[in-house]
């Protein structure tokens, strides 16, 4: 799994299709999708184009999608994998994941009240869990993994199964370096990503609180840019892949695709892997309040069980 990928997170119709021809050409090989995104089927059309042009092979390509809330039901995570494939016009994902830990009825896709929700007491995650098992059993997913999820609720999946997820994929920048998770997934073998790893300023306007602090304007980590001759963007995502994590950073801007790219191969000493970790508030910009609506069964606490 390469490194560094593409986010195609708010990469809009029109222009995902561009960018990921263009990171293809660029030498990138690592794309993650989210049927959520909505634009999978364009992603998947530049991925056949890409192949049939000869630029790049499927077996060269690693590619992860994610299950939605509302097709958490095992039988339901097949049928979903499958739309999820004849999208991306492909016969297989190198890596699906479980978006979030959240479930929703069959016929929402954003809920706005408790009564579009499901608990995890009705559907629990075992359950997604067993039906991921049975896709990567029938190679239509080499691995398999999740989003979003707490050292507590990986634990269960694993004690309920036996079966560990291979990689998980969370919010991950220098303001929250996720190093308890981070401790956990390398004793247990479980590789992370870093989604927002440029903390995601082009999030949407609900989920942004005034006065939150900008990782761009950090004096430490403008420093080390400067000493380094590289962009504050391209140490954020150095920092990332030297620490052993996989990230994610979203661009249709050609020039940023090859400047974030290129990040990969920047070293940082000892010394200045120091000083970012000194950077860590363990701040969340994507919150996940969004989820716990009055009535129903999540909260902010259960949601990341960082008091477990």
């Amino acid at each position: 799994m390469p490194s560094l990928g593409l986010g195609t997170w708010k990469s809009a119709p029109g222009e995902v299709y561009k960018a990921v021809r263009e990171a293809i050409v660029i030498g990138y090989r690592h794309f993650d999708c989210a049927h959520l995104y909505g634009n999978e089927p364009e992603i998947g059309q530049a991925f056949t184009d890409a192949m049939a042009a000869g630029e790049v092979k499927r077996e060269e390509l690693w590619i992860t999608s994610k299950l939605w809330n509302n097709r958490h039901r095992k039988e339901q995570v097949q049928p979903a994998l499958e739309l999820t494939l004849k999208n991306l016009q492909l016969d297989y994902l190198d890596l699906y994941l479980i978006h979030w830990p959240i479930a929703l009825r069959d016929d929402v896709t954003f809920p706005t009240k408790a009564d579009e929700m499901v608990s995890l007491k009705v559907t629990p995650l075992t359950e997604t869990w067993e039906g991921m098992i049975a896709v990567q059993e029938m190679d239509m997913a080499i691995h398999i993994g999740t989003s979003n999820f707490s050292i507590k609720k990986i634990k269960e999946l694993t004690e309920a199964t036996g079966v560990k997820p291979e990689n998980n994929q969370v919010e991950m920048h220098p303001f929250l370096q996720q190093n308890a998770l981070k401790t956990f997934c390398d004793a247990e073998g479980i590789l992370l990503t870093g989604y927002a790893p440029l903390g995601s300023s082009d999030r949407p306007a609900n989920r942004i609180v005034a006065g939150e602090p900008k990782l761009f304007d950090n004096e430490i980590i403008r420093n080390i840019a400067e000493s380094k001759g590289c962009s504050v963007a391209q140490t954020m995502l150095a920092w990332a892949v030297r620490r052993g994590t996989c990230t994610i950073p979203k661009s249709v801007n050609a020039n940023r695709l090859k400047e974030n790219l290129e990040a990969a191969d920047i070293e940082l000493s000892e010394a200045e892997l120091t000083q970012m970790a000194a950077v860590n508030m363990n701040y969340r910009y994507i919150k996940g309040d969004f989820w716990c609506l009055p009535g129903s069964d999540y909260t902010v606490e259960n949601l990341w069980d960082e008091g477990a």
